[in-house]
This record gives structure tokens, sequence and C-alpha cells, in this order.
């Protein structure tokens, strides 16, 4: 649910893009297409060229990515057959998996969404801080961020497969906001990282500006992606009566396991600024 505890959360149909997470390392599209180009080119300068980005980037991408999932790029020094780069059976598990993810993802209906009031207290560029029920939040307001050198690292066990929010909003609905405005903080299910509550992440170790501790209030099983609800208890602001608010994320029913997520269980949740929408509240 989003706004009090007795309201459901609102559909949010077309959101989603497939991320999976291994000790805090995101992979998602532009990862799949960097060890596609590579496994077409045979190189990672040729991948990098076809992609348009720099072969320094590409490689460190993929050492970052080696980090938490294994060889994933197999390189060949020059020599009679000249030098080059292919997949590891890994990398083709990897994608694989992430195929299926996104299949699943892609007949999904829709996706919950979390809404939550508050007022705009202050305005960085294409990004805002709310002031919520729960504390501050960031969000985009009327555009676009480019989060494509967020730092993807995190410490601690998340769940490694969700629906990646990032780049599936472009922004806010609406222009842009001022200080004192009134607006909803939109978040979408499938944006929302849960992790151990006794491995939260180090705020410095990830480019999440939200994070929430809550609790587990239930799990609403699927097939293959469960929708997880997490009660998080209001802060205090100064005598409100604010009530505690739901937060819906997805993750896959193999997460849920590997964690042992159960309800009552103290959960850390984070999400990016750019994956949270503000819109502008109707009188």
């Amino acid at each position: 649910m989003g706004e009090p505890t007795d309201s459901g959360p609102a559909p949010a149909a077309g959101r989603g893009r497939a991320a999976l997470i291994e000790d805090g390392v995101e992979f998602d599209g532009r990862d799949a297409a960097l060890l596609r180009a590579v496994d077409a080119a045979g190189s990672v300068a040729g991948a990098a060229s076809e992609l348009g980005r720099s072969r320094a980037r590409a490689l460190t991408r993929i050492e970052t990515l080696e980090d938490a999932y294994g060889t994933l790029v197999e390189r060949r020094r020059g020599g009679e057959g000249g030098g080059g780069s292919r997949l590891a059976a890994s990398a083709r598990d990897l994608l694989d998996r992430y195929d299926r993810l996104q299949a699943v993802l892609a007949a999904t209906a829709s996706v919950p969404e979390t809404v939550l009031d508050g007022t705009v207290a202050a305005v960085d560029g294409e990004l805002a801080v709310v002031d919520t029920p729960v504390g501050e939040l960031s969000g985009l307001h009327g555009g676009t961020v480019d989060d494509e050198d967020a730092d993807d690292g995190a410490d601690g066990r998340d769940a490694d497969d969700r629906a990646d929010g990032r780049g599936a909003d472009d922004g806010a609905d609406g222009g842009a906001v001022a200080v004192g405005d009134a607006v909803q903080v939109r978040i979408g299910a499938d944006a929302v990282t849960v992790n151990d509550a006794a491995n939260a992440v180090d705020p410095d170790a990830t480019s999440a500006r939200n994070r929430l501790a809550g609790r587990v209030s239930r799990i609403d099983s699927g097939e293959t992606v469960s929708t997880v609800r997490i009660v998080v208890e209001p802060v205090d602001r100064g005598g409100t009566d604010d009530a505690a608010v739901e937060v819906a994320a997805l993750i896959t029913a193999e997460s849920i396991d590997r964690l042992g997520l159960a309800p009552g269980d103290p959960v850390s949740l984070r999400w990016k600024a750019t994956a949270t929408r503000l819109v502008a509240q109707v009188e």
C-alpha cells in the first residue's frame, strides 16, 4: 500500500526493467548489451565502439561485474590466432537468467506503486527532496537524470532479482516544482531493493539516495516474482499523527528463499532517486 495503511497500491502499468543483483552489483539491460556486443565483436574494444562507449569504461564495468558474478569474459592475448575476447559459459548463463526475468516482468500486467504525500523541502536541478511521513526522500521532477555513471556497488545481502525502475519513467508527471509545493512521491515496486537488516547497505557504497528500515508485513507469492509488503513506521515530526506506511517491492521467489524472508522480519530498503517520480498534488 502506499498512502495510509488502509489503501492499496496503485497500478503502474508499463513500468519495469529487469535487473539482477549479486553482492550489491546490479546487472541490467546495459550490461546485457555489453556482453552481447563482446560476443558479436570478439573483443571488448570492438564492443565498446559498437555501443559508443570508451574501452576503458567497458573494461571497468566488466571487472566490476566479474567481482560479483565470476568470470564473464575470457581474454585471449595476441599471437598466431590474434587476440580478442569471448564470453565464458557463466556469462551465457547470466544472460539467460536475465532474459527469463525480463520475460516474466514483461508479462506482468501491472506493478504495485507506493504513493506518499509530501512537501518539497529542497530542489537541486531535476532532483527534489521531499519531506514525507517516513522522512526525506529524493525524486525526479519534470525531467530526466542520466544515471549511467552511478556507482552500482553496495554491501549487504540483496534480493538479487528485481525490476529496475531506472529509465522506466523518464521524468515526473508535470513540470518543475518549488520548495513548499505539495507533491506525491511515487515509487514503483520494481525499483525497490530489499536487504537483510543485519547487513544494511553502506550509504557511501551505493548511488541509491533513498533508504528506509521496516518489517515485512506479508508476502504475496508468485510462481517466479513475488510482492513483498514492508511496513515502515513514520518519523517523529513534532506530534503529527501519521500512520505507518506499507512499501511494496517486487522480488523473485528465489531471492525470498535465499534471504529467508517471512512476515515480521526486519529489513532495509533502498531505491534510486532517479526511479522515484514526483507528481503535483491535485487540489
